[in-house]
């Protein structure tokens, strides 16, 4: 063993030439639309926001996407490993039961764990098991890294609230995902700050999302109830992209042991309001009761007109009804009412569709090529939807659904003239 001399430098400055650097383009593992990458692959992506809006059901339903090459990017129509640590939940009873309602594939998801000779089985600690991450993601070939939550796995004695001790704990994984080009998704969560910048709202020190690439936001509207996500950070693409409206629904999953109900993520279309609107909004009692008549003169007037109706058609037609647009777009969501845009740049509009439910009509008489999640596809967001289940559904044209497992496709390969996945079987008449 070399005895170390506290007189030889230890550190030297290391140089290299721009000229020597290739230049490269950013690659996006989440792209739902072209030019419109929302996390990008080889980068620090969070997912931030208050316990309970579904931050951890993104990372389940990147996972699945991701475990069945769905999700528009660089590696849709190639089904990748996934790795997911998690700190906070149980696998046998929440993560593997939410994996299934998410439509993963098991055999590609694998629970990340360390082993310590002396404690035995211990979550990850960050940066100390960086380079054994990185061994074991080269060795399965995998695309995607989630941490929930990342704060949980810095090491000991690493206070997440001094940006000195975050950097040193985080800027290793940084650099992991940067050569192994693998999306790196930490989950985080917000404070109890009063503030309506999401960024500034993320526990611990700032340095979390200064090293983050990307940050996604997370947030529950108080008066409308209406689900949020939006782009609040985005170093390398578009920071002007659509904020998207979401549920968490129930799902039950059958076990050895009874039904597992557990929620799961589902993209309804395109928000009229940011993450930033829904933390600023104040509760005003007399304008919930106003929203409440609004849901039920928004789903009449829209049954009326077929199930959908045009967007500006149909602010207007309220405020002659003595209903004030910012009500109406209040109710949108708890109506079930998903907004989907067509067209681009000036010509560009919205369409209010009312989803079907079985409420109003029995799934197994709607013809199962006919149903799926829209707004702008949301194939483009990757959504799965089971042809044989029973929910929230909204009426598409059968050539945005795959021929082969009936469920919504990427507008990109619609566009190509695509009429199934990637990586589905062709039909016969298809090969």
């Amino acid at each position: 063993m070399t005895d170390f001399d506290p007189e030889v430098p230890q550190r030297r400055i290391k140089l290299t030439a721009a000229s020597t650097i290739e230049p490269e383009p950013v690659i996006w593992a989440w792209e739902p639309e072209p030019q419109c990458g929302r996390i990008p692959a080889g980068a620090l992506t969070l997912a931030a926001g208050r316990e309970g809006t579904g931050k951890s059901s993104f990372g389940i339903w990147v996972a699945a996407r991701i475990s069945r090459g769905e999700l528009p990017g660089t590696f849709y129509g190639q089904p990748k490993n996934v790795f997911y640590a998690a700190v906070e939940d149980s696998w046998s009873r929440t993560l593997v039961p939410r994996l299934i309602a998410a439509g993963a594939d098991l055999d590609r998801v694998f629970r990340v764990d360390a082993e310590d000779m002396l404690r035995g089985e211990t979550m990850i600690s960050l940066p100390m098991d960086v380079s054994l991450l990185e061994k074991e993601i080269a060795n399965y070939d995998v695309a995607a890294l989630i941490v929930d939550p990342l704060m949980s796995t810095l090491g000991t004695g690493t206070d997440a609230h001094r940006t000195q001790d975050v950097r040193q704990a985080l800027e290793p994984l940084v650099r992991m995902a940067e050569r192994t080009k693998a999306l790196t998704l930490g989950i985080a969560h917000f404070n109890k700050g009063s503030g309506t910048d999401a960024s500034q709202l993320i526990s611990g020190s700032g340095a979390f999302k200064d090293l983050a690439r990307a940050v996604i936001a997370f947030a529950r509207d108080r008066e409308t109830e209406e689900q949020v996500m939006t782009q609040t950070k985005n170093s390398l693409g578009k920071l002007d992209l659509p904020s998207l409206s979401y549920l968490i629904e129930g799902f039950d999953v059958p076990t050895a042991k009874g039904n597992a109900n557990v929620g799961r993520l589902v993209f309804t279309g395109i928000a009229e309001r940011s993450v930033e609107d829904t933390l600023s909004t104040p509760v005003d009692r007399e304008e919930v009761s106003e929203r409440d008549e609004a849901i039920r003169w928004l789903k009449g007037y829209l049954t009326d007109a077929g199930g959908q109706a045009d967007a500006g058609q149909v602010i207007k037609a309220g405020e002659r009804d003595g209903i004030a647009k910012r009500t109406l777009q209040r109710a949108r969501s708890k109506a079930g009412v998903s907004s989907e845009p067509s067209g681009f740049g000036k010509d560009r509009s919205w369409t209010w569709v009312l989803s079907v439910t079985d409420e109003t009509v029995d799934a197994k008489e709607t013809p199962v090529g006919a149903i799926g999640a829209s707004t702008q596809g949301l194939g483009a967001y990757g959504t799965y939807v089971s042809p044989t289940e029973n929910r929230s559904l909204s009426v598409v044209p059968d050539s945005k659904v795959c021929r082969f497992c009936e469920t919504p496709l990427d507008p990109v390969h619609v566009a190509a003239g695509e009429s199934f996945h990637p990586t589905c079987e062709p039909l016969p008449e298809a090969s």
